[in-house]
C-alpha cells in the first residue's frame, strides 16, 4: 500500500443538479441553499486544519470552488485539473431516471453512482479516472486539504486507505463534513448535531 501525507477531503456542498439526480461530471451546476449550509459547516470545522497552513487545492470546476471559498474562508488555493470529477461522456446532463429507462436489466442492479459513470458511453472510464486521481495524490509532499467532487473522493479515500477500486463506489458520498486520512485510515470529521 502506498502512503500518502495526511489529506482532508471536502466533498463539495449540494448542487441544483446533485438535488434532481441529474449526472454533472464536468459540467457544472451552482449550489443549493443547502449546498452553501453544508459549505458553511465545512468552514466551521477547518480553523484548526488551516492553523498548520497545510497545501489547499480545489478542483477547477464551480462547484467545487465556490465550495472551496467558502470552506476555506477565502484563503487562496490552487486548483488542478487532475481534481475534476469523471467525465460522464454522452451521459453528462442526463438525469439518472433517463439513463435507468434506458438499460432497464442493468439498473436492476442497482448500480452505484461510481458504476454508472464507469459505464458513461463516450466517458472517462474508472482507470483513467483512478490514474490520474493516483497521479495527483503521488505529487503531494504534504499535508493537504483538498476540496473537489464525491466521485473523485471515493476513489481518492479508497487509494489513501489501500482498499482495491472494486470497493471505492460503496463508500461514504457526505457534503457538509470533512474526510480526514492518515496512515491509511479515514475518520470522518462532523459538527455536533
Amino acid at each position: 500500500m502506498t502512503t500518502y501525507p495526511k489529506i482532508w477531503f471536502l466533498r463539495h456542498g449540494q448542487t441544483e443538479w446533485n438535488k434532481v439526480s441529474r449526472l454533472q461530471g464536468q459540467l457544472d451546476s451552482p449550489l443549493t441553499d443547502q449546498g452553501l449550509a453544508e459549505a458553511r459547516r465545512q468552514a466551521a470545522l477547518m480553523p484548526p486544519i488551516l492553523a498548520d497552513e497545510p497545501a489547499l487545492f480545489a478542483s477547477p470546476l464551480g462547484r467545487a470552488r465556490q465550495t472551496a471559498d467558502i470552506a476555506l474562508g477565502q484563503r487562496p488555493y490552487r486548483t488542478d485539473p487532475r481534481l475534476m470529477e469523471i467525465h460522464a461522456g454522452h451521459w453528462q446532463g442526463l438525469l439518472r431516471d433517463e439513463i435507468m429507462a434506458r438499460h432497464p436489466d442493468w439498473a436492476a442492479t442497482d448500480p452505484t453512482a461510481l458504476e454508472i459513470y464507469e459505464a458513461a458511453e463516450g466517458g472517462e472510464g474508472l482507470t483513467a479516472f483512478h490514474a490520474r486521481i493516483r497521479d495527483f495524490m503521488r505529487s503531494l509532499d504534504g499535508p493537504t486539504v483538498i476540496v473537489a467532487h464525491g466521485l473523485l473522493g471515493q476513489v481518492l479515500r479508497a487509494e489513501a486507505r489501500g482498499l482495491p477500486l472494486a470497493e471505492a463506489g460503496r463508500l461514504s458520498n457526505l457534503q457538509g463534513c470533512v474526510y480526514l486520512l492518515e496512515n491509511g485510515v479515514e475518520t470522518r470529521l462532523d459538527l455536533p448535531e
